[in-house]
This record gives C-alpha cells, sequence and structure tokens, in this order.
C-alpha cells in the first residue's frame, strides 16, 4: 500500500477548495481556473449554402482526410460529414427533372390575376361615370 504523500495530499485540497481545471489541447498544458470563471462560448454561426457544397465537394473528393478539411474550412468534422451525407442523397434529385438545364418553372395560376384585372376595370369605369354625372373632373389625364 502507498502511504498518502505530501502530493496526494495537496492535489486532494486542491480539488476540495474548487478548482475547475482546463486543459488545452493545442498547446498540451494543464491550467487551473477560478471557480467563478466560466468558458467562452463561441457565437453560433450560420453557413451559406455555397460554403456547405464546397465543404461537403472537398469531403467526396477524398484527396485530405476529415481533420485537414476540419482546420481547413474551421468546420467540426461531423458537422463535415453530415453535409457530405445531405450531398449524396440530393444529388440524384439534380438530374431527375429531365436532360434540360433549368428544371422547369411550376404552372402559375393565371385565372386570379385576370379576375382581379376585370374587377379593378369595372370599378374604374364605374367610379368615372360617377365622377362625370357629379359633375367633377375626371381622374384620367
Amino acid at each position: 500500500m502507498v502511504s498518502a504523500g505530501v502530493g496526494q495530499e495537496r492535489w486532494s485540497r486542491i480539488f476540495a477548495q474548487g478548482v475547475k481545471w482546463n486543459f488545452c489541447l493545442t498547446a498540451g498544458t494543464i491550467q487551473a481556473r477560478e471557480s467563478g470563471e466560466t468558458m467562452k462560448k463561441r457565437a453560433r454561426r450560420n453557413h451559406s449554402p455555397v460554403f456547405k457544397a464546397k465543404v461537403a465537394l472537398a469531403a467526396i473528393k477524398g484527396d485530405r482526410t476529415l481533420a485537414q478539411l476540419s482546420e481547413q474550412f474551421d468546420v467540426h468534422a461531423n458537422q463535415i460529414t453530415d453535409w457530405k451525407d445531405q450531398l449524396v442523397e440530393l444529388a440524384a434529385d439534380v438530374f431527375e427533372h429531365g436532360s434540360s438545364g433549368k428544371a422547369s418553372a411550376p404552372a402559375v395560376d393565371i385565372k386570379a390575376p385576370h379576375a382581379k384585372i376585370g374587377e379593378l376595370t369595372l370599378e374604374n369605369d364605374f367610379l368615372e361615370a360617377a365622377l362625370g354625372k357629379a359633375g367633377l373632373p375626371s381622374a384620367r389625364r
């Protein structure tokens, strides 16, 4: 049995005081923080679809590892994997709409705007006739 030495007593005393430890991965050092000090949060970032596609295509190429891509684009490796999977899943949709370069526009319902135009024209004609009967100048110039 190992007797409790001076180092173990000091170690347990430090942890009994509630000092939190912070391990720095880049420097490889351990530093104590005060018990009230907290780590700063990184602001939430919203990446553009163009950036996501660029990262996913780089991952699909396979010429770099996920760790290298993660460092290059400053994005977590799990996020890169998710974007890559999304790109692979949805890639077939690009070719699904036929051989034309652009997807066809959805059919527009023309009846509703034409009905509104007719209604407004009728209203304008009625008001113009009413202004003429009242002896007021017409709104038309």
